[in-house]
């Protein structure tokens, strides 16, 4: 069976805006085949199959009684440009066989297997649009009402996107997109809590001037203060036990090889399991880039695009989770977003990762381990059995 997880998964790589690559954006043309091809997958499961007013797919495995509670399983259908086959789509193929895996057995509970139209915020900056639908927190914006009017949905329609109340809870199975279960040999970690993170954009304002005739002393040089800065932001990440910094992007202006670098802007991506631990150094870093500004006479500014809080997973389910799962388990933060971050302002959230060969994630390269798959199966099967034990 976890060949044919494999297997699915590549097959639906193939769906692509573009030849040769993976890349798959909320609600694009090749979403349609997508639908298609999983929606089919979920019927052969005995599932009823429907696509909701933001393009969430859903398959329901209805219980041995009409007023069970529901279980959610699911993760995103969307890609970041040039993807691997894995990322997202693996959660939903999971949860469809898991279903099959039933073989027709009714649980005490409701089982619906959720595919989010849109996790990675490529098509309109925005991330999480299917997910927040699905919590009760829709994003209203005109650009997306009318990419969904183009899919052929109704965008008027979305509050009928919410989950239903009195959910058991929501479990997502996700690849780790990073390199710590290969490191210690595991194939599975157990998702404790995804960081909060915070995205800024730092400007430093210098003067622009020719490169050739204005002395180093008289120089106002935006582009190496930005540098001394990009290295203070390392340090201060590896001074700080959890701490994760990154600036990922520079601009800098006019841009031209004989020209001093008049203003340099820089991205700022800072995550830790703590809040208060992130914010702090947030705070340090936006301090220290002032400082390197007023030594050298660079004016700095700072604009916040994200401040997310940690989001700690359900501990009963995830207790569950790990019961189900056994001794063969590593304890994890995830330092990505998920969709289970935001359902879990809604219901008890729990998330299983599998690990990444090379800690290779977004890329053509990325891929599971059959054997992974056959683990991650597994738990997922005591997972539901232990949930009927409950309610049954």
């Amino acid at each position: 069976m976890e060949h044919e997880v494999i297997a699915r998964c590549r097959r639906l790589a193939d769906y692509s805006e573009e030849p040769g690559y993976i890349t798959r954006t909320f609600l694009s043309p090749p979403m349609h085949e997508i639908h298609a091809l999983l929606g089919a997958w979920m019927e052969q499961a005995g599932m009823g199959v429907h696509v909701d007013a933001i393009g969430n797919l859903r398959g329901v495995y209805h219980a041995s009684r009409a007023d069970a509670p529901r279980l959610y399983l699911g993760s995103h259908l969307d890609t970041v440009p040039h993807a691997g086959a894995f990322d997202g789509i693996l959660g939903v193929v999971l949860g469809v066989t898991l279903v099959e895996q039933l073989a027709g057995k009714r649980m005490p509970f409701h089982i619906e297997v959720i595919g989010f139209s849109e996790e990675e915020g490529v098509r309109f900056g925005v991330p999480f649009i299917g997910s927040r639908a699905f919590a009760g927190d829709a994003i209203r914006d005109s650009r997306i009402d009318e990419a969904a009017r183009a899919f052929g949905l109704d965008p008027s329609r979305i509050s009928e996107a919410q989950a239903d109340g009195g959910a058991i809870g929501y479990l997502e199975f996700h690849i780790e997109q990073g390199p710590v279960l290969e490191s210690l040999g595991l194939p599975l970690g157990l998702v404790e809590a995804i960081v909060g993170q915070s995205r800024l954009t730092v400007r430093l304002h210098g003067q622009a001037n020719h490169a050739g005739t204005t002395p180093m002393p008289l120089r106002r040089d935006a582009m190496p203060a930005a540098a001394e800065w990009i290295t203070a932001v390392e340090r201060e990440a590896r001074a700080t036990d959890g701490l994760v910094a990154t600036v990922g992007r520079i601009n800098a202006r006019p841009g031209a090889a004989n020209v001093i670098a008049g203003t340099v802007e820089a991205s700022l991506d800072v995550r830790h399991p703590i809040d208060a631990v992130r914010t702090a150094a947030v705070t340090r870093l936006v301090r220290c880039a002032e400082q390197i500004g007023a030594r050298r006479g660079i004016t700095v500014s700072s604009e916040t695009h994200l401040d997310q809080d940690a989001v700690p997973m359900n501990p009963e389910l995830t207790g569950i989770l790990e019961r189900a799962s056994g001794a063969n388990l590593h304890r994890m933060t995830s330092g990505a977003g998920h969709d289970a971050m935001i359902v879990a302002r809604r219901m008890p959230a729990a998330m299983l990762f599998l690990r990444s060969p090379g800690g290779i994630s977004h890329h053509r390269d990325e891929t599971v381990l059959p054997e992974d798959v056959a683990a991650a199966l597994a738990s997922g099967m005591r997972f539901l059995e232990y949930l009927e034990a409950q309610h049954g």
